[in-house]
């Protein structure tokens, strides 16, 4: 889920920054990521719900949503679709057993050797 979170913080980073090619590459980095957590973790010790069920029922519109936004390159449905994922996020955290896990929109960019701007 690390690199889950660092996809989270980039997928913000490049829509804030209008780089819509880049968000929707973190996008599909994101999508794959989850896949890849419900295929190689879809039940886990000490967890009440199937990780890869709990993933499927709490986070897949939202991302969807985040997807169209992207699509239409529409900044402030972009921003209400990403703050309804990481809601999602933290939803499937508490359902799994992992509610001190709680992301966030990112408050600064924690990749300074990367320029999130479109290419010129």
């Amino acid at each position: 889920m690390a690199f889950q979170q660092m996809r989270h913080a980039k997928l913000w980073l490049a829509a804030q920054a209008g780089n819509w090619d880049l968000a929707h590459y973190e996008f599909g980095e994101l999508r794959e990521g989850f896949a890849d957590v419900a295929r190689l973790h879809p039940t886990q010790k000490d967890v009440p719900v199937p990780i890869d069920q709990a993933i499927e029922t709490i986070v897949k519109e939202p991302l969807q949503k985040v997807g169209e936004a992207i699509a239409k390159k529409d900044r402030r449905a972009f921003d209400e679709a990403f703050d309804t994922l990481t809601e999602g996020c933290n939803s499937c955290h508490q359902a799994t057993n992992h509610g001190f896990n709680v992301v966030q929109r990112p408050k600064a960019n924690p990749f300074p050797n990367q320029n999130f701007a479109p290419p010129k």
